[in-house]
């Protein structure tokens, strides 16, 4: 009966065995060692998102934008920072950020109702929501978040409300329109102009994002509204650099909105559109038409020293240089371009004025550019995104 297990020990003990024995224990050090490195390297401190959190949300996951005196909460703010949090790992804040926005921007539910676009300081001194109406970006990047944060953190309800809400973007937010196709509109209401007209703006669509809806739902409509997309940023940057705004026209097409707060001009919503084309996968179909229509814009920043505050779209007349954030703006698209030369320019510019630590939007561009750059995430031709930290955090067993 103990013969066997007698055996075993004694050829343990052999010296035939001694290089196995060697071998195992050499690889179960390795193993430890190596998985107490990763565990380190699954939740490696992103610092600018540490001090992100530190400078705009309050403990309960309300992003405070300082730059206003009625300190006002946007649904975008709340939506980029579920974004940031998803690509830092920090599953405590993302969910934070969530509950806040749900209970103040939804009424308490998600599966109910769009967030409303500002929440703050009433003219009264109450503290609630002031514009009720939707931001259809923000609506795409909470969706987007939840769907990866489902995926990447195995949470069934994060998916749900993923797709839920992403039903509701196409419902409410999206027009068919005449000679454009299913176009994403900036909200549910007041877009829609007298005369066959509609307000759009190009920066509200970020195309990895509308690849990643049109693979995960179906419906095909996603599909039509990637395609129009494409044809909205080209309309919206005629001579290569985009507008903040622009109006659709049933018969003439895509005009400046010269009625308009900015007159027709890009600026602080348009910035975003050369972020967002930057970072798009070098095997996206789109990326390398798209970056050779808004170049015109990479050659300005070349020859000026910097990306303008805003710009006439049609004569390329500028007003003065961009902040710093604009410049972090611009990294990814100049990096995509190969403009080494522009690139080094612009980082030398962020390092000689660095971007204030309360400057909520200048920060949001530069978490995305830098964090970017730094690969702490990428895009991928089908819309996923791939996380730094999903190449550390695996278990053995």
């Amino acid at each position: 009966m103990n013969s066997f297990p007698i055996m075993m020990f004694k050829t343990w003990q052999s010296k035939s065995v001694y290089p196995y024995r060697l071998l195992l224990i050499s690889l179960g050090f390795c193993l430890l060692l190596c998985g107490q490195a990763r565990a380190a390297s699954c939740n490696d401190p992103w610092p600018a998102w540490n001090n992100f959190k530190k400078t705009f949300i309050a403990d309960d996951g309300r992003v405070i934008d300082h730059s206003g005196a009625r300190k006002p909460t946007t649904s975008e703010g709340q939506a980029y920072a579920l974004f940031f949090a998803l690509t830092a790992n920090d599953r405590p804040a993302f969910q934070r950020i969530l509950t806040w926005t749900e209970n103040n921007l939804a009424a308490g539910d998600l599966t109910a109702r769009l967030p409303a676009w500002q929440w703050g300081q009433r003219e009264d001194n109450s503290w609630g929501i002031i514009d009720k109406n939707p931001a259809s970006d923000a609506d795409l990047w909470i969706a987007y978040a939840l769907g990866l944060a489902g995926e990447q953190w195995k949470e069934p309800r994060f998916s749900a409300l993923s797709s839920l809400l992403a039903q509701r973007i196409m419902n409410e937010e999206t027009a068919d329109l005449p000679g454009l196709g299913q176009t994403l509109l900036p909200g549910p209401s007041g877009f829609n102009l007298p005369g066959n007209q509609w307000k759009l703006n190009a920066s509200y669509l970020p195309l990895p994002l509308l690849r990643w809806f049109e693979r995960k739902e179906s419906d095909d409509r996603w599909k039509r509204m990637l395609n129009s997309a494409t044809r909205l940023i080209a309309g919206s940057a005629p001579k290569g650099y985009v507008a903040d705004w622009i109006i659709y026209d049933s018969q003439k097409g895509f005009q400046p909105d010269t009625q308009g707060a900015e007159k027709g001009q890009g600026g602080y919503n348009a910035i975003r559109t050369y972020l967002w084309a930057g970072m798009m996968a070098d095997k996206d179909s789109e990326k390398a038409n798209l970056l050779k229509q808004l170049r015109p814009m990479a050659n300005l920043v070349d020859s000026k020293g910097y990306p303008p505050e805003y710009i006439n779209i049609l004569t390329g007349e500028i007003n003065g240089p961009g902040s710093s954030g604009f410049s972090a703006a611009t990294l990814p698209f100049l990096q995509a371009l190969g403009m080494q030369k522009t690139l080094v320019q612009q980082q030398l510019r962020l390092q000689a004025q660095p971007i204030k630590p309360d400057a909520y939007y200048d920060q949001v561009l530069s978490l995305f550019a830098l964090g970017w750059q730094d690969k702490r995430f990428r895009f991928d031709a089908q819309g996923d995104a791939d996380f730094y930290w999903q190449h550390f955090c695996w278990r053995l067993f």
